[in-house]
């Protein structure tokens, strides 16, 4: 039986496994990848030694005189390092909590002191600010909330300007709006010599002005801002005792409109006739009621805009006219104007149109310009019985009706001229 099996050839299997050299030499391959150098020789000759344990893979690459890492910039606060707008090439700012530059510049700009010694407004609200950017007017610095609002604007417009990011919740905390948009501008006042108005505005222009006197309610003052600039008016004059054409209120009412009409703001009435075009005839807004009653009435404060005479200059006035009639004075230095309704012919080229407040009313210097230029008092009647109408209403109503005038008088011109 042994004979057999030796004869077919059989071998024994060995009890232990047999390791094959090839195998050992791998495996030490690997064990020498996975230790650290004691010595790190360079092509250029320099030993470097290396401690037992990790070493920082820099350390060698400083050693190496073939490598060049750039100089590294010293680490700035996280309130000071600016983020990349990689869209635009812009940087702005990200204000850090207990920030105090939002604050800071809101209270100057919200008060008419501040806003003109350093000669800076606020603009709130994405669509005014495109159109002050568009015409001109010159950003200082955006407060916003989130980076796609800036988007929305001109890029070209933003080089230059401080962009400081931050919070909604501080943007409503120093809004004037019922919901804010987020994006707050800070711009230097505007001057309406170096502005650009748009081309179909000044297509539309016509020879008409407008000149505030005493209006000092901003929400009015916005409003009639905005008529103005729909009935095409060429320029707008605000004398003192105005209210302020770039406080935030009347920013907000006149929507936009102190982009598209230029404004000329807080003038003394003997500087008024150095912007009006020569023979430009001055009209006052009439608040008498009826024709009888103001023709019978000698009262200076009959020939104007006015509701509470006891808060009214006039009225001041007219007391010590009464005074002086007892050595002889006469009232025949007031101003006498004629009366006419609103809605006759009345309006030619260059017309202008003075409005007074509600509570103070009209001036006696407007109506001695409206005297000296030949102007009328322009009577817009209401039913007996109903308080007079709002300054911004009465306003509206005077410039459009100008306006139709002064364009029905152009087309009978072109029509004779043809």
């Amino acid at each position: 039986m042994a004979l057999l099996v030796k004869g077919v050839g059989w071998a024994p299997r060995p009890l232990l496994p047999v390791v094959q050299t090839w195998d050992l030499d791998a495996r030490r391959w690997v064990r020498a990848l996975r230790r650290s150098p004691v010595k790190v020789l360079f092509p250029s000759g320099q030993v470097l030694d290396r401690k037992p344990g990790k070493q920082p893979r820099k350390a060698a690459a400083e050693a190496s005189p073939h490598v060049q890492r750039p100089k590294q910039p010293p680490p700035e606060s996280p309130a000071q390092t600016p983020s990349t707008w990689e869209e635009s090439g812009l940087r702005y700012d990200k204000a850090f909590p207990g920030d105090k530059r939002l604050s800071s510049v809101m209270t100057v700009v919200k008060s008419r002191t501040f806003r003109e010694k350093q000669g800076k407004i606020l603009l709130e609200g994405r669509r005014l600010i495109a159109d002050a950017l568009k015409a001109g007017a010159v950003p200082k610095t955006f407060f916003f909330s989130r980076l796609d609002y800036l988007k929305e604007l001109p890029l070209d417009k933003l080089k230059g300007v401080s962009l400081i990011k931050v919070k909604f919740e501080d943007i409503k905390e120093w809004s004037d709006l019922v919901t804010p948009q987020g994006i707050m501008g800070i711009f230097a006042k505007p001057d309406h010599v170096k502005m650009t108005f748009p081309a179909t505005q000044l297509h539309h222009s016509l020879p008409l002005l407008l000149i505030c006197d005493n209006l000092r309610d901003p929400g009015n003052l916005g409003t009639i801002l905005r008529s103005a600039a729909g009935a095409g008016c060429s320029k707008v004059l605000l004398t003192k005792g105005c209210v302020d054409a770039w406080e935030p209120k009347v920013l907000r009412a006149g929507m936009g409109a102190h982009f598209l009409v230029p404004i000329v703001n807080n003038l003394d009435w003997e500087a008024v006739p150095n912007y009006l075009p020569d023979d430009t005839r001055v009209y006052v807004a009439d608040n008498c009621g009826f024709h009888d009653q103001t023709q019978q009435s000698n009262k200076a404060s009959d020939h104007g805009w006015i509701c509470d005479q006891q808060l009214s200059k006039l009225h001041k006035y007219e007391e010590e006219e009464d005074e002086d009639l007892g050595t002889g004075a006469s009232k025949d230095c007031l101003p006498k104007l004629e009366v006419q309704s609103y809605d006759l012919d009345w309006a030619e080229a260059p017309t202008a149109v003075v409005i007074g407040g509600e509570t103070h009313g009209l001036s006696l210097e407007s109506l001695q310009l409206a005297e000296s230029t030949g102007g009328r008092r322009l009577l817009i009647p209401v039913v007996p019985g109903v308080d007079s109408l709002n300054s911004a209403m009465a306003a509206s109503i005077l410039l459009f009706e100008g306006r139709r005038q002064l364009r029905l008088r152009a087309e009978h011109v072109s029509r004779d001229g043809s």
